[in-house]
């Protein structure tokens, strides 16, 4: 209906109760009332739109203005996703008329003394049991890729599977090897998935710590978190499977243990502990201030 109001957002879902992501190719998409319909040869299917926190087009979709308005307000990541990989991203409104997080984001990232600081916390999410306070970037990038090159050897061995490297090409997908598909496949759902939490939450998906200087940064940096617990770990074991459709099965393995894991309630959680000190409910709620040099910030809406 087009009288709708806008949802406000406090009756919108928080991030972390959402499903992860819907994947949908070769169908139509339009709106009804607050759900998007999806319509392809085996029928309409509604779902709730503030129930998604990524939606993912594959090839063959079409979907209307009034559909991506609606996701948009529902503060849900749209991502377009191609034969090869993902092709672009948009987001919705945050979940959040703060800008605490996203201010704190930009204060650390144009600080070399706090830049590294978050940057040697997200390691210490992949480290639980070592100190790494006083590692160089250049030393926690190497005791990283030992991590991950350990991680291929252990699945390449469990599922006695070859692994030669990885081996990312968009322009010649198919000639890839069934692990390296999969993780394209798998990566591509974690890189939505991250963008959605980021944009959810008000920060930038650019300004990140470990990766720097694309439009993604922070996305990349959250979704490597995750990559040795979600996505390696599927893309062995599908190989080993042989599956006729890597990416459809892919995408159903990985978004089972994204709930299984409670990965994006997780997600929500490292992002507040690498960028809050102090972290309060209270703190992070909807605020305007007018910026004021000598004084400090001063309360909006009043004659001064």
């Amino acid at each position: 209906m087009d009288g709708l109001k806008k949802p406000e957002l406090q009756a919108l879902t928080t991030v972390k109760d959402r499903i992860t992501f819907l994947y949908v190719e070769r169908c139509k998409i339009s709106r009804d009332s607050g759900a998007i319909t999806i319509h392809d040869e085996q029928g309409t299917k509604s779902i709730p739109a503030a129930m998604v926190s990524a939606l993912l087009l594959g090839p063959g979709t079409d979907i209307s203005h009034r559909a991506v308005e609606l996701i948009g307000d529902a503060g849900a990541s749209i991502v377009w996703v191609g034969e090869h990989g993902v092709r672009y991203y948009a987001s919705g409104r945050a979940l959040t008329n703060h800008a605490t997080l996203l201010l704190k984001q930009a204060k650390y990232v144009s600080n070399e003394k706090l830049h590294i600081q978050v940057a040697r916390k997200m390691y210490q999410l992949r480290f639980p049991n070592e100190d790494v306070s006083k590692l160089t970037m250049q030393q926690l990038r190497g005791r990283e890729g030992s991590r991950v090159r350990n991680i291929y050897r252990q699945q390449s061995k469990k599922w006695n599977v070859e692994w030669k490297g990885r081996n990312y090409n968009p322009e010649a997908y198919e000639n890839g090897d069934l692990v390296n598909k999969s993780l394209s496949a798998g990566n591509a759902c974690l890189y939505g998935i991250a963008h959605s939490v980021i944009c959810a939450l008000g920060c930038s998906p650019g300004l990140g710590f470990v990766h720097v200087g694309h439009e993604l940064s922070f996305a990349y940096d959250i979704a490597d978190l995750y990559k040795a617990e979600v996505t390696i770990p599927i893309a062995f074991e599908i190989a080993a499977s042989n599956v006729e459709d890597v990416g459809s099965e892919t995408r159903r393995r990985v978004r089972d243990v994204l709930k299984s894991g409670q990965i994006l309630d997780r997600m929500v959680h490292d992002i507040k502990w690498l960028l809050l000190d102090d972290f309060s409910e209270e703190d992070y709620k909807s605020t305007l201030y007018l910026w004021d040099n000598i004084d400090g910030n001063k309360e909006h809406g009043v004659s001064y």
